[in-house]
């Protein structure tokens, strides 16, 4: 049987870790057009696993406690991937 909320934890230490990681990485004045667009790509399936681990979470009938901290997960990817876009936008200026 699938630990749903195991893996809300794990995806939520990664969550945070890459909270931490992707604004640096955006500082690096090296960093390429290319990695930026690989970098939101990830973001994006990640977001998009996210959405899919909240509605499996709903669908077994898990606690709202559970179902908001997916949700706020699911919103950190979002606003990382917009961060991405954002400094991808101004690379092409």
């Amino acid at each position: 049987m699938t630990d749903w909320v195991e893996i809300l934890k794990e995806q939520t230490r990664t969550g945070d870790q890459m909270g931490r990681e992707v604004p640096q990485m955006l500082a690096d004045p090296d960093i390429s057009e290319a990695q930026v667009r690989t970098l939101f790509s990830a973001l994006e399936k990640q977001a998009e696993f996210v959405e899919k681990l909240r509605m499996a979470l709903e669908k077994f009938g898990h606690d709202f406690p559970i179902i908001k901290a997916a949700e706020r997960l699911e919103e950190r990817y979002g606003d990382l991937a917009a961060s991405v876009a954002e400094k991808l936008k101004a690379m092409r200026k």
